[in-house]
């Protein structure tokens, strides 16, 4: 290990995996370290901008950094210059700043050096070529964290307020979650017309081909009378149109269609993604993964030429150069490419491998000839009717980039069957004007029209930046954090059976038959939850400017302005701060609660009314109203159904819950739904009810297989366990080890569990443990009895009231 007093330089990068490959490149003068991410913040415990004061921001150092930043300090002190090497967009500008303040780096000692690459050329270009912390960057930064600092800080008080406790609402997000609430809206809204799709099977010169009317029936009517037609119809060729096509390659990644394509090809979760690239960008495989430019450098250009050329041949290559589409494209970047587009595998984890090399594809076939086509329509006329057959055939004549890659695409509807009989991209047969066809079978089949997609993760980036909302970095955090914050829930949902219509001509017999397929299945779809729909809508009606596409994409671009330095951000964030400020006051006053209250209808039993809505703790419904008599009775709400659709039927099956099975070794059996969904209750354990069971049917004798059975995998887990010092050794997933304190620790090899003493298991927990004092050890003791016996009785609470409910209607 090289002593720091020796070396001169200190290189600061945000990772420590960063740090471990730049110091590769570097000579012994410099040592890298990590700052591991931000350093300071604005503090959690206030609002932290002194708003009177031009928006002056309070930045502390996070508790767990201090350490670091300590450390940090100390090198920068016995060296002569400090190395501010963090990522080159914004993000990585503002950590730069508030290192050279947290660190009290004098001008002349620090520099700052930018890199898309880490490789030892770009790094030692970099140190070549230092510049100073630039400003405008992290006044960019600095404006949006304080703007959304202000906007969560307001807002979230009042949705706590009106509609349910710790809610938050955020600029980008509430906008991300507009998008999902107002799809499903529109899916909930829309009419499913059908209609009567033909197509075609004709031959000529014992040769087969398909092709498709150019007309759509409304009615199994219209569609039987023009079968009947064709039973003595001529088909003869119109006409025939043949011309030459191409197709040309995309454009290298950015961070958005990499997240898209990742998503499509791989499955993998836009989060995912950006976590598997960040490794590939700090190993030094690929250049920085935050970025909205398809271009690419001059000897990137260069290699991707050698290889295409060594692989597949010169006609194979075309030099191509790209010009970024997207509005309001941030700092120029370099598309997302290998860092040496001659390595074409790597070594490293299987989704790093798969990632890496979709990035690597992309780029090499950026830089490849177009595909040549032949496309050819032949319109195929009806003596006896005036619709046409189109035949439609697609030849690829050179194969060009598809040799190496294909961009998928969003086909929303690739799974419904509505469209399973394909009429293009076949080769069609050598067909001349005039020519006489025989059809050998025309079929009518029953299609529906399908509601607009939901979207996916992918989809919902590519809308997000098309309307210029967010930017390369903000992208996962937004889709992630309104995931967290059970806004929106990603999920698969089963099809449905549905029956179509089928009417087939075939030498002259016309034949109907009825089929059933499956339809509406869904995978991987953004679904909003009640809560989502109700804080939207709540958001909407008082805060349309926050809410408003076009409004939320013109604060982007100020942000951009700022970064470029055309704009003031104290002036841009006065001019968005007050008229919003005002808002915020009038909805404290004058805004209603919103709970999304939805009549079910009236209990047939005792003629209350039944609505389900947002209560305290999430989803709910209740039977009867407050009033001075009588309370409600509440129902949690299961996460299979929801405000929008639960009906009355499926309302009077939840108070069925909490239900008393019987009894067990003397003691009450409970089942009832909760948090985690269905469970039965014994003597304080909770067993859950697997899927293929109904709460509401299961019986005595299998709610006791299950307590049974968690009673023997909860005492197969304990190893030992030590009540009073609150350390246990468990049995888990990869071996024994012991849990202490909400850590968890590795037991050595050489050990046994099972006779490991208390001493001994202290010495392993090291300097995390601390002795429990004597008043600890009873309160401990207390609070374990306390939650067990408040569980119990609160169920059992509920069981009574129930109980006692059903005895006063009898």
């Amino acid at each position: 290990m090289k002593k720091e007093k020796n070396i001169k330089n200190l290189v600061i990068v945000e990772s420590p995996a960063k740090a471990k490959t730049i110091q590769q490149y570097l000579g012994n003068e410099f040592i890298v370290k990590s700052s591991f991410g931000h350093i300071r913040d604005l503090a959690k415990s206030d609002l932290s901008v002194d708003i009177k004061n031009k928006f002056c921001p309070h930045y502390v150092i996070d508790v767990d950094k201090k350490k670091i930043v300590n450390e940090l300090k100390k090198t920068s002190e016995e060296v002569s210059t400090v190395w501010l090497a963090s990522d080159e967009d914004r993000e990585g500008e503002a950590i730069a700043w508030h290192l050279s303040e947290a660190l009290t780096l004098p001008k002349e000692k620090r520099k700052r050096i930018v890199f898309h690459e880490i490789t030892k050329k770009a790094i030692e270009h970099a140190i070549q070529n230092p510049r100073d912390i630039d400003e405008n960057l992290v006044n960019a930064q600095q404006a949006r964290r304080i703007l959304d600092r202000l906007v969560g800080y307001e807002l979230s008080p009042i949705l706590w307020k009106k509609i349910k406790s710790n809610l938050s609402a955020g600029r980008v997000q509430s906008v991300a979650v507009r998008l999902i609430v107002e799809r499903e809206k529109e899916i909930q809204n829309f009419q499913s017309k059908t209609f009567f799709k033909v197509t075609g099977t004709f031959a000529t010169d014992n040769k087969i081909f398909k092709a498709e009317l150019d007309k759509k029936f409304d009615t199994e009517k219209e569609a039987l009378e023009f079968l009947e037609r064709c039973k003595t119809a001529i088909f003869s060729i119109e006409s025939v149109e043949t011309k030459p096509s191409k197709r040309s390659p995309s454009a290298p990644f950015t961070t958005s269609t990499l997240q898209q394509e990742a998503s499509r090809k791989l499955g993998f979760s836009v989060a995912q993604t950006m976590v598997i690239a960040q490794r590939l960008y700090e190993a030094g495989y690929i250049t920085y993964m935050r970025t909205d430019s398809v271009h690419l450098s001059d000897l990137a250009v260069e290699t991707a030429e050698e290889v295409i050329c060594d692989f597949y041949g010169k006609k194979y290559h075309q030099k191509r150069e790209y010009s970024t589409k997207t509005k309001n494209a941030q700092e120029a970047h370099e598309a997302i490419r290998p860092t040496y587009i001659n390595k074409l595998q790597i070594e490293s984890d299987k989704n790093e491998q798969k990632l890496y090399e979709l990035i690597w594809k992309r780029t090499v076939a950026s830089q490849m000839a177009d595909a040549l086509l032949e496309k050819t329509m032949a319109k195929i006329s009806i003596s006896n009717r005036n619709e046409k057959f189109i035949a439609q055939g697609e030849v690829i004549k050179f194969d060009g980039f598809l040799k190496l890659y294909l961009e998928s695409s969003d086909d929303e509807q690739e799974n419904n069957q509505q469209d399973n009989e394909k009429t293009s991209n076949t080769i069609l047969p050598p067909l001349q004007k005039g020519q006489n066809i025989l059809s050998q079978q025309i079929a009518a089949v029953q299609r529906f029209s399908h509601h607009p997609p939901r979207y996916t993760e992918a989809s919902l980036v590519k809308k997000l930046e098309e309307l210029g909302i967010g930017r390369p970095s903000t992208y996962a955090p937004t889709i992630s954090t309104i995931q967290k914050r059970d806004y929106v829930v990603k999920k698969d949902r089963e099809g449905t059976l549905r029956q179509y219509v089928q009417l087939v001509l075939e030498n002259t017999h016309i034949n109907k038959e009825t089929k059933t397929e499956n339809t509406g299945a869904e995978k991987g779809k953004l679904f909003p939850t009640d809560l989502g729909i109700v804080v939207t809508d709540f958001l909407i009606k008082y805060f349309p400017d926050i809410m408003d596409y076009q409004f939320t994409a013109n604060v982007e671009e100020e942000f951009d302005d700022i970064a470029i330095g055309k704009l003031d951000w104290v002036k841009m964030l006065e001019k968005f701060y007050f008229p919003f400020h005002k808002d915020v006051v009038k909805t404290i006053e004058e805004s209603e609660r919103s709970t999304g209250e939805r009549a079910l209808g009236i209990d047939p039993k005792t003629g209350k009314k039944i609505i389900a809505r947002i209560g305290r703790f999430g989803p709910l419904v209740q039977l009867g109203e407050q009033n001075d008599k009588e309370k409600p009775i509440y129902a949690k709400m299961p996460k299979n159904l929801s405000i929008q659709s639960i009906t009355l039927e499926e309302a009077l099956r939840l108070f069925e819950l909490p239900k008393l099975l019987g009894k067990y070794k003397n003691k009450d059996v409970i089942v009832n739904i909760g948090k985690f969904g269905p469970y039965v209750l014994y003597d304080g354990t909770f067993a859950s009810i697997p899927k293929d069971e109904d709460p509401h049917t299961i019986t005595l004798e299998k709610a006791i297989e299950l307590i049974d059975a968690k009673n023997i995998a909860t005492q197969s887990k304990i190893i030992q366990n030590f009540e009073s010092e609150g350390i246990q050794l468990l049995n888990g997933r990869y071996g024994p080890y012991i849990a202490y304190n909400k850590k968890n620790y590795k037991i050595p090899k050489d050990k046994d569990p099972k006779f490991l003493t208390l001493d001994e298991i202290i010495q392993i927990i090291g300097e995390d443990y601390k002795k429990p004092t004597l008043v600890e050890v009873e309160e401990k003791t207390e609070a374990s009895k306390n939650k067990k016996t408040t569980t119990k009785k609160a169920v059992a609470s509920s069981v009574n009231k129930k109980t006692s409910s059903k005895s006063k209607k009898k």
